[in-house]
């Protein structure tokens, strides 16, 4: 059944990619399998929906073949690269036959997947890790210790399949040629893979014990993942040959670490800069004083300027975050609350009106 995945990450077709990153964000917060009530399932599917959505390409091609867009590329618009019609007749010479290499053309078209008697070589599949971090670790970077299922060359026959160096055998489909010749219309022969041995010319006869000629294991790898500082919530770290290892002695794949800043209860990241708020008394904004703020580095004393008025911004230097590109550290940022008293006792009632009848008395002064 085809999947709607604007309908999984609640958006219209029309969202920015913008609004889908904020979709993706706060579902994937929700439904976190590390958080309480987080579905794993769920989690998975708004994962998968993103992956999508959120690359252009992809995005446009499921738009335009819905979820089985990835099976595209075996017809249609992917299919054939010479368009629907083609006549190859047009390749006969004098009339006679002629051999037609179809691994040049699929090469140059596919980078080589059916190349003409090449062996195939399998690069291994990426891999992706999300990973929840606290805002400090976020701002100072960490380092993190992490399991990931992942397939690895078996260390018994380092990736062969077999046994020993003898446990080969001629494959009997090509001959050991490690491909297959036929003929199209009689007017000439096409040239691809093997798909007995996938173009090695030979096929396993004893197997690896270890891994039953699979060349790889599941196995369970523990990494250390360092996780720079400055990293925003959302942002992805690749590293380089840490996925699924490659058959016949291909590339490993990519591991892909996803990184979600959980909120902190204080403070509010808004680019390089912190956030945060402070609530002051009436007369500390009249009078002026000092006030214990939380910062990400801990409680540092601001001073309150004397007739500081509600809603002002008072700038802590360098209390921010660290530039992810550049140096240095941006600042926070702490916007002032006046708490105006309402229940007031008779003597404070009594000084604020003796209070309010002086500056009327000095403001007339002034007139």
């Amino acid at each position: 059944m085809s999947k709607d995945y604007y309908k999984i990450l609640g958006v219209n077709k029309s969202a920015s990619a913008d609004e889908i990153k904020k979709a993706f964000r706060k579902l994937a917060h929700e439904h976190h399998p590390d958080k309480a009530g987080g579905n794993a399932e769920k989690f998975k599917e708004l994962n998968e929906a993103y992956q999508v959505l959120g690359d252009s390409q992809k995005r446009a091609q499921y738009d335009q073949f819905g979820s089985a867009y990835k099976n595209q590329a075996g017809g249609g618009a992917y299919g054939n690269p010479f368009g629907q019609g083609f006549d190859f007749s047009g390749f006969s010479q004098n009339g006679q036959g002629m051999d037609f290499d179809l691994g040049d053309i699929f090469g140059s078209f596919f980078g080589g997947a059916a190349g003409g008697g090449r062996q195939a070589s399998h690069r291994g599949s990426d891999l992706e890790l999300n990973i929840e971090i606290t805002l400090k670790e976020a701002v100072f970077g960490v380092n993190k210790k992490v399991q990931v299922k992942k397939q690895n060359k078996c260390e018994v026959c380092h990736g062969s399949g077999a046994e020993n160096n003898d446990s080969f055998m001629q494959c009997n489909t090509c001959q050991g040629s490690g491909k297959i010749i036929t003929t199209i219309l009689g007017q000439f022969r096409t040239q691809t893979i093997c798909p007995d041995c996938q173009g090695k010319g030979k096929k396993i006869k004893n197997k690896c014990g270890a891994c039953h000629g699979q060349g790889l294991k599941t196995e369970i790898e523990e990494l250390n993942i360092e996780i720079p500082a400055g990293i925003d919530d959302g942002q992805s770290i690749r590293m380089s040959g840490k996925g699924d290892a490659g058959q016949s002695n291909a590339a490993a794949g990519d591991l892909y670490i996803n990184v979600f800043v959980t909120p902190d209860k204080y403070l509010q990241r808004q680019g390089d800069d912190l956030l945060s708020e402070i609530t002051i008394t009436f007369t500390e904004a009249v009078l002026g004083g000092e006030e214990l703020v939380k910062t990400i580095d801990g409680e540092v004393k601001l001073k309150i300027p004397a007739g500081t008025k509600a809603g002002e911004r008072i700038i802590l230097r360098d209390k921010g975050v660290h530039k992810l590109k550049g140096r240095g550290r941006g600042n926070q940022v702490v916007l002032v609350n006046i708490d105006v008293p309402t229940n007031l006792s008779r003597k404070q009632r009594q000084l604020l009106e003796e209070l309010d009848q002086e500056f009327k008395t000095s403001k007339k002064k002034w007139f």
